[in-house]
């Protein structure tokens, strides 16, 4: 609970930051491009469609226009510039993950026609000769890193210090297609990318990587040919909403990323060898490259990279609009929203999306469609919108049906401050409305008979006043108490029944606003003056025809094969497997174990290992596991008679790489087991505990 309330705390000061910098701040493309005196050049580039769509966001939102005609190149035919903004922060100065891509970049083949020039801050420190006091600017040749330039330091999570830096690479090193990478953490709609150590870990949000892009196409005659995020969770319907006056293509991942990134030595060996390469091609290449390199980790099942033709985008936000308003209109009944919102929980999610690894909120765009399908005939002109979008993908298993865009939905309500930023990126005013309906519901323990925001389809000035009515939502968090405000209830309360079952039978409206049941099992320490919980079990046995539900739980347990239990959460399924996490000290650093559990075979997997959300809102890479790392389960232990909250550690397990977990029946002793009921609003309910005690290969409830 407390790492929540500091996340909220921060990200609340992070959303009044936003709000002053964005005040008033109206955006139109035409006031940026200079209209060039020349037709572009015929060569490869796909000729760009004139879109029109209608946006009805914030008012820091994109004024989607064409601006394609007269636009003209910014450098002679067949010539490439790559501008690379590396955010070092704690991926450099704790494991030298940009130096060491730096390093790929000087291995590639060299050419004429094309530069990678490179900024680099952000980090406390650098595993090679760049300096940390300074902003370096860099050109990346064969025989390595060479110096150009070098600015004050300052903060690169700050949209004048990213505009600086793209006016800067356009006067040059201005080419026919200009390309630029952002290098660093990413979280999706909310917190956007590039976290700066330096900066408190500010960072650049939607609507300052908009405004840093505004003020920089004051020196440029054309669009970026292509804008990447090298960077978790950044390929969102918002992030290319924003993008989408300024480039023609976005290369981003739905998924975080490993902890390699990008293959920058394929990157530069394309751009040498293909010099006409367009931006598409070029983001084929990046995304084939990466999965090529996460297979050669076996990193490859999570892995996610879109290619995206931002041209496309007004139309995806149309027919999303569309979409949004449909399923507005109709779930203003209680069950049919209820309905809706439990179809989009179990839509392919991105980032986490728990107790122990935090909240990202990104959900599959085509699963959230699917989702509404039953309410909206525009449910497949958003599928089709996408699919044209997304000119390209490569997903793992973990995602096989992502469909390349995110868009952000409230799996868990984090507070005023999130809705507040993610009011002045949403594409829809529908969709928005469908967002504070949940957040509503969340606060209200899922009463939301009385909910009204017709006042917001017929007042201009929403903006504003909704921000003061979210108020309520600070005041709910302040006292807040897991579970007690869920908007879950029974017809028949928890009970143990004669045959030793553990079961309840949910209410008509608990059935509505039950998203999915599991169970958490609390072990008895040996002095008996603490609990010891060893996480969830989705062995449980749902009828949701009659809304019964009954535990089938069977005493194993995952475990390290030394037959130390995990403190394992639930994460995801798929078609083949479940995944789990659990957290672990990886060799003394608090992080999280990643696990797969495969149906057919039962066999139980090590994946690698990930941070999770951090306090402000990044999520870190993945990383995998080598032989001889030292494994420390860790436990969340609960005092009895203080309340107290506190880790259990855990003995140490060196890491073989291969068969290193399997299941394991309980050890013996006293323990508690409750079901957690969650429900559609990201709020959840812990049913009265009953004890089970095992002995040997015995398990038996204590009625």
């Amino acid at each position: 609970m407390k790492r929540k309330i500091l996340s909220l705390a921060l990200s609340l000061a992070l959303a009044l930051s936003l709000c002053s910098c964005g005040e008033d701040y109206d955006f139109n493309p035409d006031d940026y491009w200079t209209e060039g005196e020349e037709e572009t050049p015929a060569s490869d580039r796909p000729s760009d469609a004139t879109a029109d769509a209608s946006q009805s966001s914030g008012d820091a939102a994109a004024d989607i226009s064409a601006l394609e005609d007269g636009l003209t190149p910014m450098g002679p035919e067949g010539t490439w510039t790559v501008m690379v903004y590396i955010c070092g922060s704690d991926l450099e100065s704790e494991d030298g993950m940009a130096s060491s891509d730096l390093e790929e970049m000087t291995s590639a083949l060299a050419a004429d026609h094309y530069k990678i020039v490179v900024e680099t801050g952000g980090a406390y420190e650098w595993a090679n000769d760049v300096s940390a006091d300074e902003l370096g600017r860099y050109e990346i040749h064969e025989e390595g890193i060479v110096q150009v330039d070098s600015v004050p330091q300052a903060n690169m999570g700050a949209s004048e210090t990213l505009s600086d830096f793209l006016i800067w690479g356009a006067q040059n090193y201005p080419a026919e297609r200009m390309g630029l990478i952002l290098w660093d953490h990413g979280s999706g709609s909310i917190n956007g990318v590039c976290f700066d150590e330096l900066s408190d870990d500010d960072s650049l949000t939607l609507i300052e990587l908009q405004q840093a892009l505004s003020t920089a196409s004051s020196v440029m005659t054309d669009k970026y040919e292509f804008i990447g995020f090298d960077a978790c969770l950044m390929a969102t319907l918002e992030t290319a909403n924003v993008l989408s006056p300024f480039a023609r293509y976005m290369v981003a991942s739905q998924e975080t990323e490993s902890g390699y990134g990008w293959d920058y030595f394929s990157i530069g060996y394309e751009l040498a060898w293909n010099q006409g390469i367009g931006g598409d091609q070029l983001g084929r290449e990046i995304c084939d490259s990466f999965y090529k390199s996460c297979e050669e980790t076996d990193e490859e099942s999570s892995c996610t990279l879109s290619v995206v033709d931002l041209r496309k985008i007004p139309a995806v936000v149309k027919a999303f609009d569309a979409f949004s308003a449909d399923v507005y209109q109709v779930t203003e009944n209680d069950e049919q929203f209820g309905d809706f919102a439990k179809a989009i929980t179990q839509a392919d999610n991105f980032g986490g999306n728990n107790r122990t690894e935090g909240y990202t909120n990104m959900v599959d765009l085509a699963g959230l469609a699917v989702a509404g399908s039953q309410y909206s005939g525009n449910a497949a002109a958003v599928q089709a919108a996408l699919s044209d979008a997304v000119t390209y993908c490569v997903n793992g298993s973990d995602h096989s049906g992502a469909g390349g865009l995110s868009v952000y939905y409230p799996l868990q309500v984090q507070g005023s401050s999130e809705l507040s930023i993610f009011k002045d990126v949403c594409v829809s005013t529908y969709y928005m409305a469908l967002v504070d309906k949940v957040a509503y519901g969340f606060a209200n323990a899922g009463n939301i008979s009385d909910y009204d925001n017709s006042g917001i389809l017929e007042n201009d000035t929403w903006y504003e006043d909704w921000f003061d009515d979210w108020g309520y939502l600070d005041d709910f968090w302040e006292d807040y108490t897991e579970g007690e405000s869920s908007a879950i209830s029974f017809d028949v309360e928890p009970y143990l029944n004669d045959e030793g079952t553990y079961t309840f039978v949910l209410s008509d409206e608990g059935y509505c606003n039950t998203s999915y049941v599991e169970a958490v099992v609390y072990k008895l320490s040996e002095d008996e003056e603490d609990l010891i919980c060893y996480g969830y079990t989705t062995d449980v046995l749902v009828d949701w025809e009659t809304g019964t539900v009954e535990d089938n739980f069977d005493g194993y347990w995952f475990s390290l094969s030394d037959g130390q239990c995990l403190n394992a959460y639930y994460v995801e399924s798929t078609d083949d497997y479940d995944i789990f996490t659990a957290p672990v000290l990886l060799n003394d650093e608090e992080t999280n174990l990643r696990f797969v559990w495969y149906y057919d075979s039962g066999k139980v997997e090590i994946t690698g290992a990930w941070d999770g959300m951090s306090d402000f809102g990044a999520a870190a890479r993945d990383t995998k596991l080598q032989a001889g790392d030292v494994i420390v389960p860790l436990y969340d232990g609960y005092a009895i008679d203080s309340d107290a909250e506190y880790y259990y550690y855990g003995e140490e397990y060196v890491y073989t790489g291969e068969d290193d977990m399997n299941f394991t029946f309980l050890p013996d002793g006293e323990y508690y087991y409750s079901f957690c009921i969650n429900d559609i609003y990201g709020d959840y309910l812990f049913t009265d505990s009953v004890t089970f005690y095992v002995d040997g290969y015995d398990i038996y409830f204590d009625k």
